[in-house]
């Protein structure tokens, strides 16, 4: 992160270009471009001129809002990313930074029976999977997109959970995949059918609820909430040096 910094500089400073060393070409809707070599393709398309007004968000690779699609010079293939994270390479050519209005299921997940057929009643499409594994290669988290996937034809609520967790629903496998699969919306259907009626209800937050509930930490809350940033943050760093677990 030193040097992304460093080579972003003249974005944030005002520093002149010639102090900056590295420097690759780039192509942005055909267009080419010198941008410093160590900055991501986000701080890459601002340096070259570009505001965000969509398609960004956190920054830190895990809102899904900043996908990327984009292709190498001299490489037929197809490259997905996260434009936040993935630094620039010499003769890369940004194709799109997509958004995927993907179709999502309307339901009451208490309402719902947990039967396996759930899946299928709600995204039927996944029927049509080829196991082809395109949605796993676009996958910027390295997830096991197809599995789970293949896991959710099968009725298969942990498995789905369990192989989906770090999704960041950033749409890349959806916009790929040959059967029109929304991938990350089954995914999240299975999440909070496992939370909902497969998970054990865990005996520790049922009782942490009650004693909120009962009023057990309203000094506790008002202390905090008259405090002041700084004094917030010394209460953060002592309870991180204690063992205390929450």
């Amino acid at each position: 992160m030193d040097k992304i910094a460093s080579a972003n500089k003249s974005v944030t400073t005002g520093v002149d270009e010639k102090d900056i060393e590295h420097w690759v070409t780039i192509y942005i809707m055909g267009d080419e471009y010198k941008v410093p070599a160590d900055l991501t393709i986000m701080q890459a398309m601002e340096f070259a001129g570009f505001k965000f007004t969509r398609s960004c968000g956190c920054r830190a690779g895990f809102c899904g809002a900043c996908s990327t699609v984009y292709r190498l010079k001299n490489d037929y293939k197809l490259q997905t990313d996260m434009a936040c994270q993935t630094r620039v390479q010499d003769g890369m050519f940004l194709v799109q930074i997509p958004f995927a209005p993907a179709d999502k299921a309307a339901y009451l997940i208490n309402e719902e029976t947990y039967q396996p057929n759930i899946f299928i009643k709600y995204y039927p499409e996944i029927a049509r999977c080829v196991s082809c594994n395109t949605c796993t290669k676009a996958c910027p988290q390295d997830l096991q997109v197809m599995d789970y996937i293949q896991a959710a034809l099968r009725g298969d609520f942990a498995r789905v959970a369990e192989l989906s967790f770090d999704c960041i629903q950033c749409g890349l496998c959806a916009i790929r995949c040959p059967a029109e699969i929304v991938h990350y919306h089954v995914a999240q259907l299975g999440r909070r059918m496992y939370s909902v009626h497969g998970l054990k209800k865990e005996e520790n937050v049922e009782n942490r609820v009650k004693e909120i509930e009962k009023g057990k930490f309203n000094q506790d809350f008002k202390k905090f909430l008259d405090m002041d940033e700084q004094e917030i943050k010394q209460a953060y760093r002592d309870q991180q040096k204690s063992k205390e677990v929450y």
